[in-house]
């Protein structure tokens, strides 16, 4: 690779991402209408507060196409957080009057204005970052931070940056992707002073990374990638990106400086499968998936999918110690949550060979041969070798049967999903029969049968 060929790439992709100067102006123009109006509320209130534009808009950071505006309304750190609720919601609802509640730590307005979309959420006003009474306290020092440091190159790199992190699959601090957050990708950008030096950087990272902008940590992680938060000495903004995506930005970062080209900023998703697509997949694998179906629980995403990736591995793990060899596994939901596996064993034996200790060890082994000297149901104990064996009457000969039984509800499950099994039921799919999801869930399962790095 030659720099000119990186250096073109990234201008082609910069002509499709950076906001033109009419976009530029419309968003400016939206955030001081509604920041006007926001003072205006703030004067029928019996506190002095203010309000500040953060996020990736006000640092120059989004990217076309982007339509958020986050506004924080910043309130004397002394309020009660029930005034600090009621005071927030209030000038909430006079900026945004068709707005609607949403809940963080506590209640913000959410609504639309002039087609943006627009947050308008309380916080306290305190001096440092960790002085925080609540997490979203924080944010205003991140904008203030990275303000000071992003000029126009910079924040032109972060946005290419983040459309590279799209494009992998690897944005996003949600509890679902497990990605980088906005904020994590400015910081890597500042730290390594522009794009190519981070792609070259994290191609040769070597777990754990550290990075300490302001060398002022106070705390040990054990997280794949460390980002100490130059606003706040105990926190890693990079905990929730799992070793997962820090794998995956590594490779893709390879492969782009190896081969630089357009496509990795923009890759589509394997196309979604119907049901034939499915059959085709398991007739060519030869493997037996099971499936376990219920009702969603009613919650967000970031309290959903801890929950379903808990109950999974939990539930693979029972499989695994009656052994049906869990090959792979996933979960998904919409309406309805689905915790997949697919299975390198569909049925096992009726008898399976149980160990007992050597003979030479007196009294385990004589207390494991009178366990079972009598009984009828199963065959021995004999020798084999120097230790006692016996073979007795398995629990579960097939994965449905284990599936279908109390004993599911011994493996670990998030509590809520425990909650759905127990009080609505599940439907247990397997073979073919998990073909019938592809109905709701085809593009999920088109990427399961389909992985990409």
């Amino acid at each position: 690779m030659t720099h000119s060929d990186l250096d073109s790439v990234v201008a082609a992709v910069r002509e499709r991402i950076d906001p033109d100067e009419a976009e530029r102006r419309a968003l400016a123009d939206a955030a001081a209408e509604l920041e006007s109006r926001v003072h205006d509320a703030l004067a029928d209130l019996p506190v002095d507060a203010d309000v500040l534009q953060v996020g990736s808009t006000a640092r120059g950071t989004w990217l076309s196409g982007d339509r958020d505006i986050d506004l924080f309304v910043r309130f004397p750190e002394d309020l009660s957080r029930e005034k600090l609720a009621e005071y927030g919601l209030a000038v909430g609802h006079a900026v945004l009057p068709d707005g609607h509640e949403e809940y963080a730590e506590h209640p913000y307005v959410k609504g639309d204005y002039e087609g943006f979309d627009v947050d308008l959420v309380p916080c306290y006003d305190v001096p440092t970052a960790p002085d925080i009474r609540s997490a979203v306290d924080r944010t205003p020092f991140h904008n203030t931070y990275l303000t000071e440091r992003l000029d126009d190159d910079l924040a032109a790199d972060v946005r290419v940056f983040k459309r590279f992190l799209k494009g992998i699959g690897a944005y996003g601090s949600d509890l679902r992707t497990e990605g980088f957050s906005g904020y994590l990708a400015e910081l890597l950008v500042l730290e390594y002073g522009g794009f190519e030096p981070l792609l070259r950087a994290a191609a040769d990272w070597k777990p754990q990374v550290e990075y300490d902008p302001e060398d002022h940590g106070t705390r040990t992680f054990s997280d794949p990638l460390v980002v100490i938060d130059p606003t706040d000495p105990e926190r890693n903004v990079a905990a929730v990106c799992s070793a997962e995506n820090v794998a995956r930005l590594q490779h893709y970062a390879r492969s782009l400086l190896a081969n630089p080209r357009e496509d990795l900023f923009f890759l589509p998703d394997p196309p979604a499968l119907d049901a034939d697509g499915v059959h085709e997949h398991l007739e060519r694998r030869g493997t037996t998936p099971v499936a376990i179906v219920f009702t969603a629980p009613d919650l967000v995403d970031d309290q959903l999918y801890p929950q379903l990736r808990k109950s999974l591995d939990g539930v693979a793990d029972g499989l695994d110690r009656r052994g049906f060899d869990v090959f792979r596994k996933t979960t998904f939901a919409a309406t309805d949550a689905v915790l997949f596996v697919e299975l390198s064993v569909a049925e096992r034996p009726r008898v399976e060979r149980h160990d007992g200790p050597p003979v030479h060890v007196r009294t385990h082994a004589e207390g494991f041969y009178d366990a079972y000297a009598d009984g009828t149901d199963h065959y021995g104990p004999f020798l084999d070798g120097d230790r006692f064996v016996v073979e007795r009457e398995r629990e579960f000969t097939t994965p449905t049967a284990f599936l279908t039984s109390d004993a599911l509800f011994d493996v670990a499950l998030g509590k809520h999903v425990e909650s759905m099994l127990r009080e609505d039921g599940y439907e247990v799919l397997v073979g073919d029969e998990v073909t019938t999801l592809a109905e709701t869930f085809g593009r999920e399962l088109g990427r399961y049968f389909d992985p990409r790095p």
